[in-house]
């Protein structure tokens, strides 16, 4: 691995006051992330609803070498000795899950992305066997009827929701079909998804538990009777292939990818609609040269980068990285939206939008990640995404916004920036 370590001498160990991050810097490529991309060592932050610091890492180059550093954790019970140091990971699942029942939130603490090394790749490798490049290519011609029929829904609406109507149940019909969530239950696992993720707080408890009874009632019947879809494929692949996964393991698993597989995505399309909004060169450009979709996708998935802050990891010793002596136990986050749009990386104007941007080998940004934890539905992401541009601002010349851009309404994640609530469209 290329290292990005600077010289013992010009590393910073003692830290100065941390910089308490606003929502609006979190979601703004440029404003604190510029100040921050230029210092020598890494600053100490306080992300938004939090009151815990950590280092941020912000350039690109130091970002893809912490996503690959084996002396970073994302369990911080790895850390040999423990760490008497604060944890904004565990402040921010606190305060997200406070009140849930205990036998539902072990299946968020059970998430994939806080494991690491051996575990980690135990958990992944039976996923990673079942969630294949065949298997994703084939949801196309789903993907396109799915978008076309909702489509035609909203016809002649003068006020369709493109995150509501559109973005959120083509992903969770999507989803759902991957896994085998049969087509009479898909409207309650979004409404459970939205409640949980989503929603203003009310129905979070019953969103969760709602779809953890759902999953482990799917997994029990597929045991029973296999099927086609992504759940029978892990069962399946369980037999043989050393220690299987135990039920509450593979209802984590299956829980993941439901809720990653709705919300992020779905978020994503909504954002990448309205990026293109904003620059209607680039969306005319689009419309007169469909080909240029292939470019498109990347640079809209580096432009927008949806999570814009990766999860806590944990220096496992003390050591040098990008300039900053971490001690060990002590905590950082990567910013993957100031990764993405590092001049050093992209040139002058990295705040612009251009799809006719070429990439060099692999996928040209961080949306994914990098390293063992990259994204495992990468590809159905990019597939979903070409044919969400198709099918709305291709094949529809005429969509635009359906209010003034100041009237888009937005909403806070605790840690994080906004993200729309709604995106109002003339179609």
């Amino acid at each position: 691995m290329t290292s990005h370590h600077v010289t013992a001498p010009s590393a910073t160990s003692s830290p100065a006051c941390p910089v308490h991050l606003t929502p609006e810097q979190v979601e703004d490529p440029h404003a604190a992330y510029a100040d921050f991309r230029s210092r020598d060592g890494l600053p100490q932050v306080v992300l938004p609803g939090l009151t815990t610091p950590a280092r941020l890492i912000t350039r690109y180059a130091d970002v893809k070498a912490a996503l690959a550093e084996p002396r970073l954790v994302r369990d911080r019970s790895a850390v040999p000795g423990g760490s008497e140091a604060g944890d904004p990971q565990a402040e921010l699942l606190e305060a997200a899950f406070e009140g849930f029942p205990a036998e539902y939130v072990r299946y968020i603490s059970g998430h994939l992305a806080l494991f690491d090394g051996e575990e980690h790749a135990r958990l992944r490798a039976p996923l990673t066997r079942a969630f294949t490049a065949r298997r994703v290519a084939d949801l196309r011609p789903f993907v396109e009827r799915t978008a076309e029929e909702l489509l035609r829904g909203l016809k002649g609406n003068h006020g369709a929701d493109l995150l509501g109507e559109f973005a959120h149940p083509l992903a969770t019909a999507v989803i759902c079909e991957l896994v085998g969530v049969e087509e009479a239950d898909r409207e309650r696992v979004c409404a459970w998804i939205h409640d949980f993720a989503y929603g203003d707080g009310s129905r979070t408890v019953e969103g969760l538990v709602g779809i953890v009874d759902h999953v482990r009632d799917l997994i029990a019947r597929r045991r029973a009777e296999p099927a086609g879809d992504l759940i029978s494929a892990l069962i399946e692949g369980d037999r043989g292939r050393g220690e299987p996964l135990t039920d509450d393991e593979l209802i984590s698993v299956v829980f993941l990818l439901i809720s990653t597989g709705i919300t992020p995505p779905a978020l994503f399309l909504a954002h990448g609609f309205l990026a293109l909004f904003d620059h209607p060169h680039q969306l005319a450009l689009l419309r007169g040269e469909p080909a240029l979709l292939e470019r498109a996708v990347p640079e809209l998935l580096r432009h927008v980068s949806v999570v814009r802050i990766g999860a806590s990891m944990y220096a496992t010793e003390e050591f040098e990285f990008a300039g900053t002596l971490l001690k060990k136990g002590e905590t950082v986050t990567v910013a993957l939206l100031a990764a993405n749009h590092d001049p050093r990386e992209y040139g002058e104007a990295p705040e612009g939008l251009d799809i006719t941007r070429e990439f060099g080998r692999g996928d040209g940004h961080l949306a994914f990640g990098h390293g063992a934890h990259y994204c495992l539905g990468a590809a159905l992401g990019r597939l979903m995404t070409s044919v969400a541009l198709d099918r709305v601002l291709v094949r529809r010349p005429d969509t635009a916004l359906a209010v003034d851009r100041g009237e888009l309404e937005f909403g806070h994640w605790p840690g994080d920036g906004f993200h729309l609530l709604r995106l109002p469209v003339r179609l």
